[in-house]
């Protein structure tokens, strides 16, 4: 095992100790999953509606100027609907051609927030927009990165600051022998997805 290889097993370790930890902080604001919906205990319900804030009080308190930004944000949703359609249709095409799994929306766009009894209908609102265009957006870059594996599998030479879940599987920058030599394996090195049920 290579270094890279041993510091990318670290992390996702350390990936699944994080999400074993908002998990268990959960449990402890007493919430159950069941089904994808989220339940809380009678209590915490009654509670949360004692803390809501009425929508006009929110607005108020929001600003002029910022609710004037409204149109600007919202105006996004157009184009991240004309995207998340082109990128489904995209890979439902193009990656059984290719033999790349297909990546699942569904473990990328959640929207739940729109379930709690503490948010007025405006927050609410908002709060399935982000979960939405953040879900997309991490939706589309893992769709982006199965087809660079595909296509380009060669990293750069300088490391962008953000690396995405494939990059560890590409060939060194410069290593020409090893491009030509090595290309069809990493173009088809996707049994981590399909041994964890990743891909579908």
């Amino acid at each position: 095992m290579s270094k890279i290889d041993d510091i990318i097993a670290r992390m996702e370790a350390l990936e699944k100790e994080l999400a074993a930890e908002f998990d268990h902080v959960g449990t402890e604001v007493r919430y159950t999953i069941e089904r994808k919906k989220v339940h809380f205990t009678k209590e915490i319900q009654q509670r949360h509606k004692l803390l809501a804030t009425k929508w006009s009080a929110y607005v108020a308190a929001s600003g002029f100027l910022r609710m004037l930004t409204m149109p600007i944000i919202w105006g996004a949703v157009i184009p991240a609907l004309i995207m998340d359609l082109s990128i489904t249709f995209y890979q439902f095409v193009c990656f059984p051609i290719y033999g790349i799994p297909k990546v699942r929306r569904c473990d990328y766009i959640v929207i739940d927030r729109h379930a709690l009894s503490y948010l007025n209908w405006i927050e609410k609102l908002s709060c399935v927009y982000c979960g939405y265009f953040n879900g997309l957006l991490a939706f589309v870059r893992e769709v982006a990165a199965r087809t660079e594996q595909y296509w380009c599998p060669i990293r750069h030479a300088r490391t962008p600051k953000s690396t995405h879940s494939r990059y560890r599987f590409f060939l060194e920058y410069g290593d020409a022998e090893g491009y030509r030599a090595r290309l069809e394996t990493v173009r088809r090195q996707f049994d981590d997805l399909r041994g964890r049920g990743k891909g579908k």
